[in-house]
């Protein structure tokens, strides 16, 4: 809300934006000025906090087209453009919009806050306090209530956190922490609202708008409300078939039946052991096949390599390729 302090402010200054800037103008010079003075980036430099703290300031401002209207009202008066005087017309005599919806048109009739029609003197104190403050001795009405603008914000979480869900801390542009529950499930790139987590205002707070970036597994790997797993076979298990322990995200191992010609890059579904959703339900785990091929042969193992080599030399698993390569 409007208060006196904003005359002697320029937000627009501050943001190093014309007056007249456009809101993307605006937003795109807040977060380049937001990310050089973070406090995180500049530690113990008083300087560039304050700077932060005012560029954060006149964007809270600036970024709410309300908010935004009221404070262009105020440089205006502030560089005299709002006039009054104690003429002899129906209007009192005063010359400027802003305040001719605040008083008597009719000759004779007390306006709000003591102002007599007719002519006379105005506290400008107790009409600015009246205006942007919602009373006082000036006698005008209360400004509506309004809800505080919302944040935007970004976070990184590990791989575990967005699966699992976390409180995570957040520090505002103030300087301040915030703590927060990030819900279970939540994707790379998303963007969540946290409802009350913005900036006040005096009928609630706004919302955080939360981006998340979530960091890489070094072994599962999600898509969807699916895990997904890379688990490397042996030859034989995958020629003769096998059961096989593979790890689940939970840290236990769940047994899988691998077919006997299973090839590699096959996909096996274990169901239910994936990321849990909102309904209690969960997704499934994608379990992918790799044949591992040995890097080194000795003894009675090369000798039953190459027996199988010499059974299967009729085979042929690139037959056709050229034809295929050949068509339409």
């Amino acid at each position: 809300m409007a208060n006196q302090d904003w005359f002697d402010r320029d937000f627009y200054k501050s943001l190093g934006v014309a007056s007249d800037a456009s809101d993307s103008d605006i937003k795109k010079s807040y977060r380049k000025l937001a990310k050089d003075l973070h406090p995180d980036k500049n530690p113990g430099d008083a300087r560039a906090e304050q700077r932060f703290k005012e560029v954060s300031e006149a964007y809270s401002v600036l970024s709410d087209p309300a908010q935004r209207k009221e404070y262009d009202a105020v440089r205006a008066m502030a560089h005299g453009r709002a006039r009054f005087t104690a003429g002899s017309g129906p209007s009192g005599g005063f010359s400027d919009d802003v305040f001719s919806g605040f008083f008597s048109r009719q000759s004779g009739r007390q306006a709000p806050g003591g102002y007599n029609s007719q002519g006379g003197n105005i506290n400008i104190e107790d009409l600015l306090s009246g205006m942007f403050t919602g009373g006082g001795a000036s006698g005008f009405g209360q400004a509506p209530p309004r809800t505080g603008s919302d944040v935007e914000a970004s976070t990184s979480l590990t791989f575990r956190q967005a699966v699992e869900g976390d409180t995570v801390s957040l520090r505002r542009g103030d300087g301040s922490t915030i703590t927060t529950r990030v819900p279970a499930g939540v994707k790379d790139g998303q963007k969540i609202r946290l409802r009350g987590k913005g900036n006040p205002g005096s009928s609630g707070n706004g919302d955080l708008i939360l981006t998340v970036t979530v960091e890489p597994h070094p072994l599962f790997g999600r898509s969807g409300d699916d895990l997904t797993v890379t688990v490397p076979v042996t030859f034989a298990e995958a020629a003769l078939g096998a059961q096989i322990a593979v790890p689940t995200f939970d840290g236990s191992t769940v047994t899988v039946k691998l077919p006997p010609g299973t090839p590699s890059g096959r996909v096996l579904r274990v169901k239910g052991k994936g990321v849990a959703r909102k309904d209690g339900s969960a997704g499934d785990l994608l379990v992918s096949v790799s044949v591992a091929v040995p890097q080194k042969l000795d003894g009675a193992a090369r000798e039953a390599v190459e027996a199988y080599a010499a059974a299967t030399a009729g085979d042929d698993p690139r037959a056709g390729l050229v034809a295929q390569a050949r068509s339409v």
